[in-house]
């Protein structure tokens, strides 16, 4: 007769064992004295070295002013840069799309629409630059870019369809705009004039980018001011 195996058990795994109330209140009571310890040494180093606080005050204060000295001669040149902005036809031709659009709002923000941002891409519902005039007027512009410029396709009325259907129930904009370095085919024109839309051909924005007068000076038949200017 074959003689069964004894089944050997596994030794049972012991269970981390808990730490007792009492056990915890000495760790916590613990952690509290070395804090205290840590703080009294501080204060100990201070006292010795009353000079410490006062070279660290000054350092985060002098680095602060540096970042508000920074901070303002950026937005100084800015403001500078942005008055003297100026384009010529032939530069504004060499841009890509994205840039014509970064163009327009800059030439915004030099008339004075502090506000002016590019927002043109996916899903834009057919806005790519929006400002508020000084005026407190809220314009919508949509960008289309000719490499070719004058000789390039026209703009044609399926666009000024789209934007006129966003400018103002989407975008609540009081003066539509659409802006091209080319053409408008004549019934872009005629749906226009129509829609109470305001076109930017290559001759006006040639006018416009030079620097002569601000956008809402060239254009004829725009809203009336919603505020006085600022100038006023």
């Amino acid at each position: 007769m074959s003689r069964r195996r004894p089944v050997r058990r596994r030794p049972a795994r012991r269970r981390p064992r808990k730490a007792s109330g009492s056990e915890q209140l000495v760790l916590v009571i613990g952690g509290l004295v070395m804090v205290w310890m840590l703080l009294m040494g501080m204060v100990r180093f201070v006292a010795a070295h009353p000079w410490v606080p006062v070279v660290l005050v000054l350092l985060v204060g002098g680095a602060v002013a540096g970042w508000m000295v920074q901070r303002r001669r950026a937005a100084r040149w800015e403001r500078v840069r942005s008055q003297g902005l100026r384009y010529a036809l032939a530069q504004l031709d060499a841009l890509h799309h994205r840039q014509f659009e970064h163009a327009v709002r800059d030439l915004m923000r030099r008339d004075g629409c502090a506000d002016a941002v590019q927002v043109g891409g996916a899903g834009d519902n057919g806005a790519d630059v929006k400002a508020t005039d000084p005026y407190g007027r809220r314009w919508v512009i949509q960008c289309k870019h000719r490499k070719a410029g004058l000789a390039g396709s026209a703009v044609g009325t399926p666009d000024l369809q789209v934007l006129n259907g966003t400018g103002r129930p989407v975008h609540r904009g009081d003066v539509i705009v659409l802006v091209t370095n080319g053409r408008f085919s004549k019934p872009a024109l005629d749906f226009a004039r129509s829609q109470c839309l305001h076109l930017v051909d290559r001759t006006l924005l040639a006018q416009w980018a030079s620097g002569s007068r601000p956008l809402w000076e060239l254009l004829q038949a725009i809203p009336a001011p919603r505020r006085p200017g600022p100038l006023s």
